[in-house]
C-alpha cells in the first residue's frame, strides 16, 4: 500500500501524540509538578494578561470616543492617552469607594463598640434567667465541672500558648513574605499589562501572522472568528456584570435611605461589590448587612431581609437577565447552570469565567445546529 507524504505526516503526528500521552500518564506526578512549576513562573504574566483584558474594556471605549475620527498624526497618541485616562478612571473609582467606605466603616465599628457593651449584660441576664428556670441545667453544669481536671487543662493551655507563640511568629514571617511576593507579582503583572495595552495592535498583527503561518487559511479564519466572539462575549459580560452591580447597590442605598435603615452607604457599597459574583454574590452582602443592622435594631434587621428578598426578585427577574444575560446572548437557565458548574469546580473565579465560556459554547453550538438543520432542510417551530 502506497502512502503519500500527507498521510505519513499525519501518522507520524498521531504516533508522537500517543507517545506523549502515554508518557504523561506513566509519569503523571512528575508532569503535574512540572505544570505547577511552569504556571508558578508564568503567573505574573498570566495575571498581567487578565489585568490587560479588564482594562482593555474601558480603554477601547475611551479610544473610540476620543480618536475615532482623529487624523493619522494624532492616532499614534491614541494608545498611551487612552491607557492613562483608563488608569486615572480606575484609581479615581477605587479612591472614591475608599473615601466613602472607610469613614462609614469606622463609624460602624464605633457604633458596635458602643452598642455591644450595652447588649452583653442583657444577654447575661437572659442566660441567668434561663438557668434559674431550669434546675436540671444547673445540675448538669455542676456534674460537668466535677469531671473536669483543671490542673491538666491549665497545663494544656500553657503548652498550647507556648507552641502557638512559635507558630504565630513563623506564620507572621510567612504572611509578610507572601505579602511582599504578592505585591511584587502584582506590580510585574501591571507593568506587563501596560505593555500589552500599549502594543496591542502590534501584538494582534503578530498573532495573526503566527496563526496564518501554521494553520490553513480556512482554519485560521475560523479560529480568529472564535477569538473575536470570545473577546466580545467576555467584554460584554464584564460590562454587564459591573453595570448590574452598580444598579443593585444604588437600589439598596436609595431604598435603605428612604426607609431610614442604618448603614445605608456601607451596605449599598458592600452589596455592589459582592454582586460582582453572579447570582449568589448579593446574598453574602445580605448576611453581613443583616448582622450590622441587627446590632442596632433586630426589627430593622428583619425588615432589611424582607427588603433584600423584594429587591433580589426585581434584580433576578428583570435586571440581571436583561443587563447580563442579554448582553452575552445566554438564556437565564444556562446562566444558572454556568454559575453552578463554575462555582463547584473553581469557586468564585469559576462563577465569573464560566458564564462567558458557556455563552461562547452556546453561540457556536447554536450556529452549528442551525447550519445543519438548513442543510437537511428541516424547520422546527
Amino acid at each position: 500500500m502506497q502512502l503519500d507524504k500527507d498521510t505519513l505526516r499525519k501518522l507520524r503526528g498521531l504516533i508522537i501524540f500517543t507517545l506523549v500521552i502515554l508518557v504523561g500518564l506513566w509519569r503523571f506526578s512528575i508532569v503535574l509538578q512540572a505544570v505547577k512549576t511552569i504556571l508558578h513562573i508564568l503567573f505574573p504574566f498570566l495575571l498581567g494578561g487578565a489585568i490587560a483584558f479588564v482594562l482593555s474594556v474601558p480603554m477601547n471605549r475611551i479610544r473610540k470616543r476620543l480618536f475615532a475620527n482623529a487624523k493619522e498624526k494624532r492616532k499614534k497618541f491614541a494608545a498611551p492617552v487612552s491607557l492613562i485616562l483608563t488608569l486615572i478612571f480606575v484609581l479615581a473609582l477605587l479612591s472614591l469607594v475608599t473615601i466613602v467606605v472607610v469613614p462609614e466603616l469606622g463609624n460602624t465599628i464605633a457604633t458596635l463598640g458602643k452598642t455591644l457593651p450595652e447588649k452583653v449584660p442583657v444577654l447575661i441576664r437572659k442566660a441567668e434567667q434561663l438557668v434559674s428556670n431550669h434546675p436540671e441545667l444547673v445540675d448538669y453544669i455542676d456534674e460537668v465541672q466535677a469531671q473536669l481536671n483543671w490542673e491538666e487543662i491549665l497545663n494544656q493551655l500553657v503548652t498550647f500558648f507556648r507552641i502557638g507563640a512559635n507558630s504565630m511568629l513563623s506564620s507572621t514571617i510567612s504572611v509578610a513574605t507572601g505579602i511582599v511576593s504578592g505585591v511584587g507579582t502584582f506590580f510585574i503583572g501591571l507593568v506587563f499589562a501596560c505593555y500589552i495595552l500599549l502594543q496591542q495592535e502590534f501584538l494582534k498583527r503578530q498573532m495573526k501572522k503566527l496563526i496564518f503561518a501554521y494553520l490553513k487559511e480556512k482554519h485560521a479564519n475560523r479560529f480568529l472568528q472564535i477569538c473575536a466572539l470570545t473577546y466580545r462575549t467576555f467584554s460584554n459580560f464584564l460590562t454587564g456584570q459591573c453595570l448590574e452591580a452598580v444598579i443593585l447597590g444604588m437600589m439598596f442605598f436609595v431604598s435603605m435611605t428612604i426607609l431610614r435603615f442604618p448603614f445605608a452607604i456601607l451596605v449599598g457599597v458592600l452589596i455592589a461589590f459582592t454582586a460582582l459574583i453572579p447570582i449568589f454574590g448579593a446574598f453574602i452582602g445580605c448576611v453581613v448587612g443583616a448582622f450590622l443592622i441587627l446590632t442596632v435594631s433586630p426589627s430593622q434587621a428583619a425588615a432589611f431581609i424582607v427588603l433584600f428578598l423584594v429587591l433580589q426578585q426585581i434584580e433576578g427577574n428583570l435586571i440581571y437577565p436583561k443587563v447580563v444575560g442579554g448582553s452575552i446572548g445566554l438564556p437565564a437557565i444556562w446562566v444558572l447552570v454556568a454559575v453552578t458548574l463554575g462555582g463547584s469546580l473553581f469557586g468564585i473565579v469559576g462563577m465569573l469565567v464560566f458564564i462567558p465560556i458557556v455563552s461562547v459554547v452556546y453561540t457556536l453550538l447554536k450556529e452549528d445546529v442551525n447550519k445543519r438543520l438548513v442543510e437537511k432542510d428541516i424547520t422546527i417551530e
